[in-house]
């Protein structure tokens, strides 16, 4: 059994953008002088840090008996066989492809992704995508768990 963790966290471009939203927030606050301003520089960076690392705190990992994407637990007895999306694939996957009813813990700035089939009758969901930077590793290892 392959052991696989992956943290989606968020590229570094968006915390540079994070301060800047707070030297905006600081820049809006200077007509009311230099404490308000530095509160709003501060107070600024710091809930735009929050999101971006809120966003960039998702998981993926297969652990127990399960692929764990973000919040979903979905059982590997419940998935078919892997597919490994490039880049182009990923693209038209998250796309014109897409399924509504799928599940996709997507983050578009990661260019690869797996696709695996749900094969649970009694769930409606077709398919799961999943973001990731390296999809044969995690397929490799949701195989492993299949056939352990």
């Amino acid at each position: 059994m392959q052991p696989y963790d992956e943290r989606l966290s968020a590229p570094r471009s968006w915390w540079f953008i994070a301060i800047l939203t707070g030297v905006a927030v600081g820049l809006i606050m200077l007509p009311f002088g230099t404490l308000p301003m530095l509160g709003g520089l501060i107070g600024g960076a710091a809930l735009a840090c929050v999101g971006v690392s809120s966003y960039g705190s998702a998981r993926v990992r297969v652990v127990a008996d399960s692929l764990v994407a973000g919040e979903a637990r979905i059982p590997v007895s419940a998935l078919g066989t892997p597919e490994v999306l490039d880049a182009d694939e990923a693209v038209a996957w998250r796309s014109y492809k897409a399924d509504p009813r799928a599940f996709m813990l997507l983050r578009s700035y990661i260019p690869t992704a797996l696709r695996v089939d749900v094969t649970d009758p009694e769930d409606p969901t077709p398919y799961v995508y999943v973001s990731t930077r390296n999809p044969e590793a995690l397929a490799a290892a949701l195989t492993a768990m299949r056939t352990a």
